[in-house]
């Protein structure tokens, strides 16, 4: 009887990569658990190994509402949809709400690493000091085989210090339990001008406080060209800091985050018209020093197959397969 051949296949790497290692020297007291979880985002998805992301994040429906969301696209209203969108793009997390990750997370166990959004507000009430509530624990993320929580912080909202002392006490037992912590620092609030809050000083001022506050990734709007606090004006100008293309104001914010040795990725924000417009982005983001980009709208408002195409071309700028 003949014995059937059996090819393996030999992956191409064992271990963490170069890049890899280096990142995760950087979080000198996380313990192992922590880092373990850094290194699945960081090994997950078509640009694993690269120190470089792309992630899905779907928390539009609670903070802007459904319609506005998911109309444009109405299988968006399905949670899997996002899941499933994710995996096919090769993206290295999906980050969403409670409920959106309870309704794919045992089909999907084990497939994506997830990121649970602890926070959420909604815009039912519009204030201009934000506050969003807690609506999600630790436990929850555990539970649910989550690599990180998500949490949000707006400086400049008078509200500001009671969301750094929240983030603070659920930072502190994400890692005691093993997860890594991923902050969205939006700078919003009666104190800043609308365009104040994309401001390069405050830009800038806004990563530092979430690196400060135990954020391993922290994700920022991509600043302007503009200063909105006087003193700082000052200092920009007598230092001559290089503010004047967007490679060199994300090259600024990253700096502003322990000198580039905590995880800085970049917001989508609202849906563009140009895809161009998009991928020159990244391609500043790139060129500037950033580690990538946390793209919703722009991807999950167009149908599949179109997303599809454009996660994975940004995807390629970061890899440097093309310009």
């Amino acid at each position: 009887m003949a014995v059937a051949e059996t090819t393996i296949r030999v992956p191409e790497r064992f271990g963490n990569t170069a890049r890899v290692k280096e990142i995760l020297s950087w979080y000198e007291s996380d313990n192992p658990g922590t880092k373990t979880n850094i290194a699945r985002l960081l090994n997950s998805g078509r640009l694993a190994g690269t120190g470089k992301f792309v992630i899905l994040p779907v928390d539009q429906g609670f903070e802007h509402g459904p319609a506005r969301s998911f109309a444009v696209n109405p299988p968006g209203y399905d949670p899997n949809y996002h899941f499933e969108l994710a995996l096919a793009a090769g993206c290295n997390a999906y980050a969403a709400p409670l409920g959106f990750i309870e309704a794919g997370a045992n089909r999907h166990a084990g497939e994506i690493p997830l990121i649970l959004k602890m926070n959420n507000h909604d815009l039912l009430h519009d204030e201009k000091d934000p506050l969003p509530a807690v609506t999600a624990s630790v436990k929850d993320a555990l539970r649910l085989g989550c690599v990180a929580i998500g949490f949000t912080i707006y400086p400049g909202s008078a509200f500001a210090q009671t969301m750094y002392q929240q983030l603070r006490e659920a930072a502190e037992e994400a890692k005691a339990h093993g997860l890594a912590v991923v902050v969205w620092s939006y700078p919003r609030g009666s104190s800043l001008s609308k365009e104040g809050e994309t401001a390069i000083d405050v830009s800038a001022y806004a990563a530092h406080i979430a690196a400060q506050l135990g954020a391993h990734v922290i994700k920022v709007k991509l600043p302007s060209a503009h200063i909105e606090q006087p003193e700082a004006k000052k200092v920009y100008e007598k230092v001559g800091i290089p503010i004047g293309t967007l490679a060199e104001r994300v090259r600024h914010v990253v700096q502003s985050a322990f000198n580039g040795h905590r995880i800085l990725i970049f917001s989508g924000g609202v849906k563009k018209d140009s895809d161009e417009a998009i991928y020159d982005e990244a391609r500043a983001i790139r060129e500037g020093g950033g580690f990538g980009s946390i793209i919703g709208r722009n991807s999950f408002q167009r149908p599949r197959e179109q997303a599809l195409r454009f996660l994975q071309t940004i995807m390629k700028i970061y890899a440097g397969e093309m310009e």
